[in-house]
């Protein structure tokens, strides 16, 4: 996919990661197009999938979860719970962010926006420990966010 792409290509990408609401004429005036060909690359971007979509980034401490626990989970017996089934139980819990099948010592990870430590309590106690196949996890506390980016290899 790589070679797909350009270096006019990488800065419509960076310019969108940056701010992907700025108007077409904006854009290719930051990468050095005039706006017909700027807005045929984004096309193209999207019709190839590289571009997947447009989505507004929230603030979780503003909307009143500034903790993110990061939790990894061991499941009882993969043939009587398919991981991709308690991934998909996982996935539709409201404050579960990612979901993530992993190798090594678990079987997936999860990041998880929370109030606070009680209210991590309830969602293990309440949500994840109730979905069948669980066994294990291991719970760790983000400390703070050092890099929130979603890719700097354009």
């Amino acid at each position: 996919m790589g070679r797909l792409l350009d270096q006019t290509d990488r800065k419509i990408l960076m310019q969108l990661m940056a701010d992907a609401r700025q108007q077409n004429t904006q854009l290719a005036e930051a990468v050095g197009l005039s706006p017909p060909p700027c807005w045929k690359r984004v096309n193209r971007l999207e019709e190839l999938g590289i571009i997947r979509g447009y989505t507004a980034v929230l603030d979780m401490e503003k909307l009143g979860y500034p903790e993110i626990a990061l939790i990894d989970i061991t499941l009882e017996n993969h043939a009587h719970y398919p991981l991709e089934a308690v991934c998909e139980k996982l996935a539709a819990l409201p404050e579960v962010l990612e979901v993530h099948i992993t190798t090594g010592d678990f079987d997936c990870f999860i990041k998880v926006a929370i109030s606070d430590t009680g209210a991590l309590e309830r969602f293990l106690r309440e949500k994840l420990y109730m979905i069948d196949g669980v066994r294990g996890t291991r719970t760790s506390l983000s400390l703070r966010r050092f890099k929130d980016v979603q890719s700097t290899l354009i």
